[in-house]
């Protein structure tokens, strides 16, 4: 299949509005979860999952956890100007951001940019009985975000601070709501740990403590990395084909200990949700990088969009994984970290994924099309049952189980 001209078109459904989940059910895992198991199709609660599960199978989770990312200043004219964080600037590493006092650069998007042409916003607030004074300052474009830098006159008080005080939560721009009190808890996973994305990995909003349990309980092994979700997740396809669509960076994190399970696992894991296939299958990618040059820098092994369709590696997932384990030992380190573009659609060969956990996605989005790469292009059959069985669409909406 030439993957690079799909096009988008013949990944496209009706979806009826009503359909989207606006708000969550009461128990995240009271949702219905969707089975497709080789082509057969069938429904339950998602609280059952685990009996779909095979025992001794290791489940990866993806343990991001979502910022309060839109900060609003209104200008001295009345004007309502909104910056939206996108990813660290300076400093670029996510914890040593949050950790930072007195001052620090983002790439953001601007809501209402005609109305912030030059000069500086402020915003003053109390933390913890102090009136801190927050100011923005747009340094330059930097492609289609911009830089803005971010100073407060408090030398008590951190980033993270500013962003629990006045920061928003970004919920998905499809559900044409304001954000409430209430998403801070529901649009975050139980297990998040890592703060960075501006989108939820919602495929993890489903599960509880008590489903944990469980999938303890059957004997399935649970690890964690980190994909920090960019707002590029909701950017739509507007190329007639995909080779013309512009996959956005994500920047990954992986532990030593997740890669020596995957190992030990035959390279075979369970995914929840599509953060967690794009981490995993890169990682394979960046391995093939290593067979070549053993020595390369992170940004040497950065994973393009079309790596996979462009190179053809021979060697197995496995020794993939062991070549980024013995990257790590070679240089002292215990967490791999790297960024990946990698887009997934049908044509791909997954490498290291087997079983699939992930809700329901937009039409003739980049999602759709690697749930399509995934069950070998069987992806109608799993969208006309949802529809014509009430599930819940999107974020907050029901979950399935793909099994190929």
């Amino acid at each position: 299949m030439d993957t690079k001209h799909i096009r988008i078109r013949d990944y496209y459904y009706e979806l009826p509005d009503e359909r989207i989940a606006k708000f969550p059910i009461g128990q995240r895992d009271h949702s219905k979860l969707l089975v497709y198991d080789k082509g057969h199709v069938s429904e339950d609660k998602f609280f059952n999952i685990s009996k779909y599960l095979p025992k001794g199978a290791l489940m990866i989770f993806n343990n991001t956890r979502v910022i309060q990312a839109r900060i609003h200043f209104r200008k001295e004219t009345g004007a309502l100007i909104e910056v939206f964080l996108l990813e660290p600037a300076m400093p670029s590493d996510y914890e040593q951001m949050f950790q930072t006092m007195g001052g620090c650069s983002w790439f953001c998007m601007i809501g209402n940019l005609k109305k912030w042409k030059e000069g500086t916003l402020r915003r003053t607030f109390n933390i913890n009985g102090r009136e801190v004074t927050l100011t923005a300052t747009r340094r330059r474009e930097q492609g289609t975000s911009h830089w803005v830098d971010f100073s407060w006159d408090d030398g008590e008080t951190t980033f993270t601070d500013i962003l629990e005080s006045v920061g928003e939560l970004p919920i998905p721009p499809y559900l044409n709501r304001e954000t409430q009190e209430s998403d801070k808890v529901t649009y975050q996973t139980v297990y998040s740990k890592v703060k960075g994305s501006v989108a939820a990995p919602t495929a993890g909003l489903h599960f509880t403590d008590e489903v944990l349990r469980s999938i303890d309980k059957y004997g399935i092994e649970r690890e964690e990395l980190t994909l920090h979700v960019g707002a590029g997740t909701f950017k739509p396809v507007k190329s007639v084909d995909i080779s013309g669509h512009d996959m956005h960076t994500e920047y990954i994190s992986v532990r030593r200990q997740t890669l020596v399970k995957l190992i030990e696992h035959d390279a075979c894991a369970i995914a929840v949700g599509t953060t967690s296939v794009r981490t995993l299958e890169s990682l394979y990618y960046i391995g093939a990088r290593l067979e070549k040059n053993p020595d390369a820098t992170e940004e040497q092994l950065h994973i393009d969009q079309w790596e996979p369709y462009d190179t053809c590696p021979e060697l197995t997932p496995v020794k993939a994984l062991r070549n980024v384990v013995d990257y790590l030992d070679r240089n002292g380190i215990n967490t791999f970290h790297g960024s990946t573009q990698i887009i997934i659609a049908p044509g791909y060969k997954y490498k290291i994924v087997k079983m699939l956990v992930t809700n329901f996605h937009q039409p003739q989005s980049t999602l759709l099309l690697l749930v399509s790469a995934f069950v070998n292009g069987d992806w109608r059959k799993i969208y006309d049952y949802a529809i014509a069985n009430d599930f819940r669409f999107l974020s907050y909406g029901d979950s399935s189980l793909l099994i190929p």
